[in-house]
């Protein structure tokens, strides 16, 4: 599992884009974070920059289930087009933790849980670690589904994720950057509450 490195100093300083934040604690100035930087790979493919979320996600091999979900949610264009979108995305042995019976309730609702794992914006580490300071240790993400996900710290070195049920999930793999957005690996399937509300536009 990949982990931050989140430095308590005050004047840490928080470099890089693709495979989480590094910290530097020694005098001399850090290197400026270079816009081409390779992302982490997933199961040892390359997840490339210059493509979009769904393209990605569709070349990971532990995101088969994932895609088959956000496709059957109709949100293929969205995840492959302009928007600026952060994406949850569980991984297939998160689905598979699940049981059969409940892998294929989530995906029969897909339109639902799988909005419920996207969030209009870019978020990487180090947004989501700048919130979760200033808004006191927790701050709520407001989903395309129109519910929220809670984003927290687990140590000193993990972002904690909380949906609307209380289950958890970590970050497995942060700060997958695309050219619409951010991917961030999970480890758990996060869903929405039971309550109906109207779900968020593209």
């Amino acid at each position: 599992m990949q982990h931050l490195a989140i430095a308590a100093a005050a004047t840490a300083v928080f470099i890089g884009a693709g495979s989480g934040a590094v910290t530097s604690m020694t005098g001399a100035p850090p290197a400026m974070p270079m816009m081409d930087v390779s992302n982490p790979m997933i199961a040892g493919t390359a997840m490339l920059p210059g493509e979009s979320i769904l393209a990605n996600a569709s070349k990971s091999p532990e995101h088969a289930k994932f895609v088959s979900e956000v496709k059957a949610a109709g949100l293929a264009s969205t995840l492959d087009g302009a928007g600026t979108y952060t994406v949850f995305a569980p991984t297939d042995a998160a689905y598979g933790e699940l049981g059969k019976d409940k892998a294929a309730a989530i995906l029969k609702s897909a339109k639902k849980n799988a909005r419920y794992l996207v969030v209009k914006g870019s978020y990487d580490s180090t947004k989501l670690l700048q919130l979760i300071n200033e808004q006191g240790g927790r701050v709520k993400l407001h989903t395309l589904e129109g519910g929220t996900i809670v984003a927290s710290l687990n140590g000193p070195t993990n972002i904690l994720l909380m949906d609307e049920n209380g289950a958890m999930a970590d970050i497995a793999v942060y700060d997958i950057h695309q050219k619409n957005g951010v991917m961030q690996v999970i480890d758990r399937v996060l869903t929405p509450g039971k309550e109906t509300r109207e779900v968020a536009g593209r």
